[in-house]
C-alpha cells in the first residue's frame, strides 16, 4: 500500500510571497500555516530558512517541534540551501544556512533538508560537484537528517537523469533527489523514464500542474503560473504510477505557486492544495 500522506511544502502555505520576489518571507505566522495546513489534512510541512530563523527566535527549536507535534504534523521539512559548490563570498552565505538548517533539522525531527542547483546555469566542475555533495550527505548524517537535490530545467541540472548522475556520483546515501512535477513536465521528460529512479534515491515528490506552454520565462512560469493538481495538462496520474512502480511510497509533497494561489484566503487555498492532490493520488491508484 501507498503512504497517501501529503506534506505542504513551504510556498504553499506562504500567502503572499514568493520566491525571489525581494523579501521572501511570508506575511503570516507559522503557527497561522500549521494550522491551516493540519485542518486541510496535511500531515505534513515545509518550511523555509526565512521563515523559520523568526520562528526560531520567537517560539524556540522546541517551540516550533511542538507547533509540528500539536497539529499532528508529522513529516517535515526544511529548505533551500544555495551555493553549496561556491567559493568566497557566496560560500560564507551559505554556510550559515547550511548550519541553520542541519541544526533546525536536527531538533525538529526533519528528513528531508532541499538544496537547489545553480539557477544562474554557470560553469561548473561535475566531479567537484559531487564530491561537495557527498560532503553534504555526511554532515546531513550527522545531524539525522538527508539532502535532497531538485532539478530545474533552467540551471545546470536540467531534469532528473542529470540530477540522478549527480547523486549517483556523491555515492552517499544521505544524498537523493526531490522530484517536483513542474520540473519533470516543463524538462520535457517522459513520465516512464521516472520507472528507472533507484527508490533509495528518491527522497521526495511535489505534486503539482501546469499549462501545455509555459507563460514567460520557465521562472516565471513556475513562480507565477502553476495549477492545482488535476487542472492544468501534465499527466500527473502517469507520473504518480511511475513514481509507485519505481517503489516511491510516499510522503508526497504539494507545491503550489500561483498568482491566484497567493491571492486565496490561506485555509480555502491550502483547502484547495490538499483536495485536488488527494484527487489526483486516488485516481493515480488504479493505474500503478
Amino acid at each position: 500500500m501507498s503512504d497517501d500522506a501529503l506534506v505542504a511544502t513551504c510556498w504553499t502555505t506562504a500567502g503572499d510571497a514568493a520566491p525571489r520576489r525581494g523579501d521572501e518571507r511570508s506575511p503570516l505566522s507559522l503557527r497561522a500555516r500549521v494550522e491551516a495546513a493540519a485542518a486541510a489534512g496535511f500531515t505534513g510541512f515545509g518550511v523555509a530558512h526565512a521563515d523559520l530563523m523568526p520562528a526560531v527566535a520567537e517560539l524556540g527549536l522546541s517551540g516550533v517541534r511542538a507547533l509540528f507535534a500539536n497539529n499532528g504534523i508529522e513529516h517535515r521539512e526544511v529548505e533551500l540551501l544555495v551555493d553549496w559548490w561556491a567559493d568566497v563570498p557566496a560560500r560564507a552565505a551559505s554556510d550559515a544556512v547550511r548550519r541553520d538548517l542541519f541544526e533546525a533539522a536536527a531538533h525538529l525531527g526533519a528528513r528531508t533538508v532541499k538544496i537547489g542547483p545553480d539557477f544562474a546555469n554557470g560553469p561548473w566542475e561535475f566531479d567537484r560537484w559531487a564530491d561537495e555533495l557527498a560532503t553534504l550527505g555526511r554532515e546531513a548524517e550527522d545531524a539525522g537528517t538527508r539532502v535532497a537535490l531538485e532539478f530545474l530545467p533552467w540551471t545546470n541540472i536540467a531534469d532528473v537523469h542529470q540530477g540522478l548522475a549527480l547523486v549517483e556520483a556523491a555515492g552517499h546515501p544521505a544524498v537523493g533527489l526531490m522530484v517536483d512535477a513542474w520540473h519533470v513536465g516543463r524538462a520535457h521528460t517522459p513520465v516512464a523514464d521516472l520507472e528507472v529512479i533507484p527508490p533509495e534515491r528518491i527522497f521526495g515528490v511535489e505534486l503539482d500542474d501546469f499549462d501545455a506552454e509555459p507563460v514567460g520565462t520557465l521562472f516565471e512560469d513556475t513562480r507565477d503560473r502553476r495549477r492545482y493538481c488535476g487542472e492544468g495538462t501534465f499527466d500527473l496520474e502517469g507520473m504518480i504510477a511511475a513514481l509507485r512502480r519505481a517503489g516511491f511510497r510516499g510522503p508526497w509533497g504539494v507545491e503550489i505557486l500561483s498568482e491566484q494561489h497567493r491571492a486565496t484566503e490561506l485555509r480555502e487555498a491550502t483547502a484547495r492544495a490538499f483536495d485536488s492532490a488527494r484527487a489526483v493520488l486516488r485516481r493515480a491508484a488504479v493505474r500503478s
